[in-house]
């Protein structure tokens, strides 16, 4: 009861720092890590140790679906070539950089053990980016390309841990045997969760129509679908995210599943996301008990090392990526200026590279009896609250500083379509002679003739701010009939569910 009660007192605390982290306007993780980390040298505070597997499958799992299922693939694949330099070349020119540093400053560590401490450091997490990129008006480009590379740079990260980790740890071990198999399990991964999507929607989700079936299958399919692929040694990452693009392009969920299905999911993942960075803070006692006193001033110096190449070899790479791609374009004619890379677009996607629980996971995952666990775990814990603390707490302050200006093509494209979407649903009711239909060829015609002079993105019909006023009327009415005892509770909870129907029907103003 004692653990129960203590998992309460922290998620109210992470809830209640998330809530004054936003009112600062910084990202909620840095504060809550901080927050975990000052928690964690508190006498008698709770001893919260990650299992590695269950941390990875509860934390990541979840937030790769729900940023899978939203993401444009038409975007992500017009900049796939930047995409693939993060989630490639970054990842592994950033655990090699952190390889060779190691190495020099302590000669003594295996290379093998180096390159795993490199794989671990190597992704960025994207919710503390996140957090502020969607709170302000940014290129599309940059946003498209960060959270791209969330989706994946975990997938390349892990492949080379599992590759590294075998190194060190087994007699015989040949690159020439284990990097053709790496390549078989990307392919093998995303054709696994195109399958899995295909199946699990068509042999369970069609089937249901029960709002709370419907979205405990959709955790337990997520779940699922991530510990199949582990057990199988398949990257759980890849299979997820192809899981997910498969499963957004066939969903054909009824709004009255759809949408409780996204209200409880946009719940789930924040309180995961909140969740996890406590955790990632409450790290850092039994990281600290595992070191001796004598070594721990040398191994935060030597933590404070790989922080800094964590950083610089991102921005290395960034810009290395970006000035040649300007130098190759240079007096070239382009279909799109906007996606040539520019210095202030490159920076600030440099400076987007913080760390979270994929990092303290992979690090908790490791045997017990690795080489030098204590120090890998130890950096890992440096470079993820370094980068929460020194990059997330500055990044708003960037993104002023280059007064980086969005193009706003996703407002463009919501106006276009909402205009065709109204004109083909007026053009339903062409021969229908009806006073209903009337009415509705009213509502429609002014709302299409609204799109020409009024804001592109506003899906609004002309008549939803009368209609809100009627709903909030009636609403009013119902409640005052329940007080009165006029009604009671089953007949006011089948005429609010009418009325909330009704409420989301219009577009607020």
């Amino acid at each position: 009861m004692a653990s129960f009660e203590w998992i309460l007192a922290l998620l109210c605390g992470a809830l209640t720092m998330s809530g004054i982290a936003r009112r600062l306007r910084i990202p909620w993780p840095t504060l809550l890590a901080v927050g975990g980390a000052a928690l964690a040298l508190v006498p008698k505070a709770p001893r919260l140790e990650l299992d590695p597997s269950l941390a990875l499958a509860l934390f990541v799992a979840p937030v790769l679906v729900d940023s899978a299922f939203d993401a444009s693939q038409r975007d992500l694949r017009r900049n796939w070539a930047s995409l693939s330099g993060l989630i490639v070349v970054a990842v592994t020119l950033t655990a090699f950089g952190v390889a060779l540093v190691a190495r020099r400053l302590r000669p003594d560590l295996p290379f093998a053990v180096a390159l795993v401490l490199g794989a671990i450091v190597a992704p960025p997490d994207a919710a503390a980016a996140s957090t502020v990129l969607r709170s302000v008006k940014l290129p599309h480009r940059i946003l498209t390309i960060l959270e791209g590379e969330s989706l994946l740079n975990d997938a390349s990260a892990l492949l080379l841990y599992r590759v590294a980790i075998g190194a060190a740890t087994t007699a015989g071990f040949s690159y020439a045997r284990e990097l053709p198999l790496a390549g078989l399990s990307i392919v093998a991964s995303i054709i696994a969760g195109v399958v899995s999507a295909r199946l699990w929607g068509r042999l369970v989700l069609e089937k249901l129509d029960y709002a709370p079936s419907s979205i405990i299958v959709q955790f337990i399919g997520t779940f699922g679908t991530w510990i199949f692929a582990e057990k199988v040694g398949l990257s759980g990452v890849l299979t997820l995210v192809a899981f997910a693009f498969t499963a957004s392009r066939r969903n054909a969920m009824p709004a009255r599943l759809r949408v409780p299905s996204f209200a409880v999911w946009e719940t789930a993942v924040f309180m995961l996301n909140v969740f996890a960075f406590v955790i990632i803070g409450l790290q850092l006692r039994p990281i600290l008990e595992a070191l001796s006193p004598e070594e721990r001033t040398q191994d935060l110096l030597f933590a404070g090392a790989i922080l800094v190449t964590v950083i610089v070899c991102r921005f290395a790479w960034v810009m290395f990526y970006n000035a040649c791609v300007r130098w190759y374009l240079h007096g070239r004619k382009t279909d799109n200026p906007l996606l040539v890379p520019t210095v202030r677009g490159g920076l600030l996607i440099s400076w987007c590279g913080m760390r979270g629980v994929v990092t303290l996971a992979t690090a908790l995952a490791l045997p017990a009896d690795f080489p030098r666990r204590g120090l890998l775990m130890l950096t890992a814990f440096v470079v993820t609250l370094g980068t929460l603390l020194f990059q997330g707490l500055t990044l708003r302050g960037v993104i002023r500083w280059f007064d980086l200006k969005d193009d706003s093509p996703v407002e463009r494209e919501v106006g276009e379509a909402w205009r065709k979407a109204l004109e083909a649903a007026r053009a339903t009711l062409d021969g229908e002679d009806s006073e209903a239909a009337d009415v509705l060829r009213r509502e429609y015609d002014a709302a299409i003739r609204a799109t020409e002079n009024d804001e592109p993105t506003r899906p609004a019909l002309p008549g939803d701010a009368l209609r809100l006023k009627a709903v909030n009327a009636a609403r009013d009415t119902v409640h005052e009939l329940r007080e009165t005892g006029a009604i009671g509770n089953d007949a006011f909870n089948l005429l609010q569910e009418e009325l909330d129907r009704l409420e989301l029907s219009a577009a607020e103003t």
